[in-house]
């Protein structure tokens, strides 16, 4: 059972850091000499490095949001399991750690697709950067996660 217990957690430090990473990172979409996410637009010239400010268009907005909310949704359902680990009498579910995690994942999915839906393709030869793909493969590890917790009994 601790071996269990250990595992989830290993797996919600994981989850958690990809959503941390793929929020803050700066690579949602890459091209030849420009780097797109959710904060800034950057440019590379031969002589310089430019970031301005993403647009104010409700999209990014939205995707913005979004993001930060599954990363807090997750942190939460992290802090819950480590207190109902404690706290949860013998045979109970870790059912509200569940449902925070399980609402993390749509929260960073419904970002995705938004963001995949509304990019502009303004630079021809630009593609999905990392942290694009961090948010994808954060989605079902979350969802997978709260139905573990779901599951999950705790014994003594």
């Amino acid at each position: 059972m601790l071996l269990i217990l250990l595992g989830v957690l290993i797996l919600h430090l994981i989850i958690l850091i990809l959503l941390i990473v793929s929020t803050a990172a700066s690579a949602w979409t890459v091209g030849a000499d420009i780097s797109k996410d959710l904060w800034y637009n950057c440019l590379t010239t031969d002589v310089s490095y430019q970031c301005t400010q993403a647009s104010n268009e409700d999209w990014i907005q939205a995707v913005q949001a979004l993001m930060i909310l599954a990363v807090l949704f997750c942190f939460f359902s992290l802090v819950a399991f480590v207190f109902q680990l404690f706290k949860l009498v013998k045979g109970g579910r870790f059912f509200f750690t569940a449902i925070f995690q399980i609402l993390a994942s749509l929260f960073v999915m419904c970002g995705a697709i938004i963001y995949t839906v509304m990019r502009t393709d303004d630079v021809p030869e630009s593609q999905f950067g990392y942290a694009y793909v961090l948010a994808w493969v954060a989605f079902p590890l979350s969802l997978i996660s709260g139905l573990i917790y779901i599951v999950l009994r705790k014994k003594e």
